[in-house]
């Protein structure tokens, strides 16, 4: 009823005080009956409802600013903008997004995807803002999770330097994806329980009061009370960063937050308010499961079960198994994730070996530092981060383990298009800055067999070593073509003339169907599992231009700097009499939606391989 009438920004601000509570909840209904068909994160929105509310009516969108850190909990920031009806498409092709897009609304004002970004961009929102001599309110909201990245902490000493008003707002669910670990979740923790101190202080003060002592003795505590608010004051963590420490407040309390917000635009300075949430609110399966619901699939609503159970294990699943065992057979061998142990399938092995399991939370930098000195201390370090989050860690890749050639494997999990979450997740640039780096090997297996021996070879090999795999169902084909692998030589699984393709990793899979859609047109075809990007086989190469027409590479990885321009590269170099075709991703952010629509909108599914291969070959023969 109160929801219809949001058709646009600040259409809010006309909704009676007495109704908001009846709009959040109508907002919850929203975004559950939504959320359950098309799938996206709805524990996060559900636990910012009023938070978001509050913002809203607090501030004058879009000339003020509001930068949600990540931006997956934005879902009732895009309702309250007049988005609601784009909500039947989110996540989907041309769809709306499931993250703040600028193209989408001018209250947009930063599109986020990757976690602890949102008070360095506000800071620089702000410094524009008083260049320009412009008056708005940048505000920043960032999770608790968010704040164990340390690019989070780096804009708040910087932010410290302000003499002019920004608003840094700390959503305290005690969740990031999954429950959050070290000395800050213990910090926030207490703030959470510490109301003592404005009890004891009252309650001293009081008592004194009228006795012969007096205001003596009060003077003398004020004295001291600097030194005793650092032990045990709220937020003095925050005010001796040079922040103003505000909370914390309920942040399902809308009128408090309203107070606190309208409290912190008075500052001049940077100022963090402290709210508590509860991440999944309102929906039981939610509350009681955080981290299923993060980034959920379809669900029954009134279970809150997948309307489509997984009846096939998924690379990640391979990936946990083959963990667990490597931890059996070898004690040096140690895991690290970065806040994703069930995303990243490393739970179990947690579970078995929690001495040699190692969360650092959201901070893919400090994890790969981390895993180069556990290897450098004798250590076999496995560190499992998802592909578009390991760009995060790319200097210490090439200075603290590359430099060095310490054995450390990198696991990348959600390789290549990941679908749905979009521009910021899709996993498509890691072969181009991994293969680049001196001292790293890069692979990537065509099959769940494959994934299993790949996984002991690296460990095996005491150099730097990444392997890529994809999201979703693991392919089980092929299970009779498992060679030994080799550092660096490819594996032929079916040797004719004619076209060669050569296919890394998931690409495996299309090239078989591209291989007997060729052979039914009266070609004859070989197939090379390419194996390794880095050490490439040019050996491998060069033999199939001695008996072919053509070779076409195949890769889920941007063209530049992929393994296809290696492929040429070779060609080029030795002076191979053969034709090319390169089957990649345009240099280009690919937008969400499903998977398979994508591949065929960039030219990477079975049918446009087929056709640009037929096309050059009808060249070829014409030549």
């Amino acid at each position: 009823m109160y929801l219809e009438t949001i058709e646009k920004t600040n259409d809010i601000k006309k909704i009676d005080k007495a109704n908001r509570e009846a709009l959040a909840e109508e907002i919850r209904k929203f975004l559950i009956e939504k959320i359950s068909v098309t799938g996206g994160h709805l524990g996060s929105n559900l636990g910012a409802v009023e938070l978001t509310m509050a913002l809203h009516l607090s501030l004058n969108l879009p000339e003020d600013k509001i930068i949600w850190d990540v931006g997956h909990q934005a879902y009732t920031h895009k309702i309250l903008t007049g988005r609601k009806d784009g909500f039947d498409t989110l996540r989907k092709f041309q769809g709306m997004s499931g993250f703040p897009k600028r193209k989408e609304s001018d209250c947009d004002v930063f599109e986020t995807g990757h976690s602890s970004t949102s008070i360095s961009a506000g800071l620089g929102l702000v410094k524009a803002r008083d260049i320009r001599g412009e008056k708005y309110t940048v505000v920043s909201v960032i999770g608790d999770g968010s704040l164990t990245g340390g690019m989070a902490y780096e804009a708040l000493n910087n932010a410290s330097k302000l003499e002019t008003n920004f608003i840094v707002i700390l959503n305290d669910n005690n969740m990031s994806i999954s429950e959050n670990v070290g000395g800050v979740s213990k910090y926030l923790n207490n703030i959470r329980t510490a109301t003592g101190y404005l009890d004891l202080k009252k309650g001293i003060f009081n008592a004194l009061q009228g006795t012969k002592m007096g205001n003596k003795s009060i003077n003398g505590i004020r004295k001291a009370k600097s030194s005793f608010k650092q032990l045990v004051i709220p937020g003095m963590f925050f005010e001796d960063m040079g922040l103003t420490y505000l909370g914390p407040v309920d942040g399902h309390d809308i009128s408090a937050m309203m107070k606190v917000i309208s409290d912190a635009k008075r500052v001049e300075g940077p100022v963090l308010i402290h709210v508590l949430t509860q991440k999944g609110k309102g929906y039981t399966p939610a509350e009681r499961h955080p981290a299923r619901f993060h980034g959920a699939e379809p669900f029954e609503i009134e279970t809150g079960l997948p309307l489509h159970a997984r009846t096939e294990p998924n690379y990640t699943d391979v990936f946990s198994t083959i963990m667990c065992k490597l931890g059996q057979r070898d004690e040096k061998v140690c895991a690290i994730t970065a806040a994703m142990p069930d995303g990243t399938g490393l739970k179990r092995f947690r579970n078995m070996y929690p001495d040699r399991f190692f969360d650092v939370g959201i901070a893919e930098e400090h994890a790969v530092t981390f895993a180069a000195g556990l290897a450098a201390g004798g250590m076999k370090p496995i560190v499992a981060i998802y592909s578009s989050f390991l760009q995060r860690a790319y200097d210490q890749m090439i200075h603290d383990v590359c430099l060095q050639d310490l054995p450390v494997v990198f696991a990348i999990d959600r390789a290549g298009l990941v679908g749905s979450d979009g521009e910021t997740h899709q996993g498509i640039f890691d072969l181009t800055y991994l293969s680049g780096i001196p001292n790293m090997h890069v692979c990537a297996p065509k099959n769940m067999w494959e994934l299993s021996d790949m996984m002991k070879f690296a460990v095996a090999l005491e150099k730097p070593i990444a392997i890529r795999y994809p999201r979703g169902n693991a392919y089980s084909g092929l299970k009779d073509h498992r060679a030994p692998i080799e550092l660096g030589k490819a594996e032929w699984i079916y040797t004719e003339q004619e076209i060669a393709l050569f296919a890394v990793g998931s690409m495996v899979k299309t090239a078989e169907v591209v291989r007997e859609a060729l052979k039914a047109k009266g070609y004859s075809v070989s197939l090379v599992n390419a194996r390794f990007v880095k050490p490439i086989d040019e050996e491998a190469i060069v033999t199939a231009s001695k008996t072919h027409k053509l070779i076409v590479s195949m890769e889920e990885n941007v063209a530049s700097g992929g393994f296809g321009e290696k492929v040429l590269d070779t060609i080029t170099k030795k002076e191979l009499p053969v034709a090319f075709v390169n089957i990649s991703i345009p240099d280009a952010y690919v937008e969400h939606g499903n998977v398979e629509i994508l591949k065929q909108k960039i030219g990477i599914d079975a049918e446009s391989i087929i056709a640009k291969i037929c096309q050059m070959m009808e060249k070829i023969d014409k030549a």
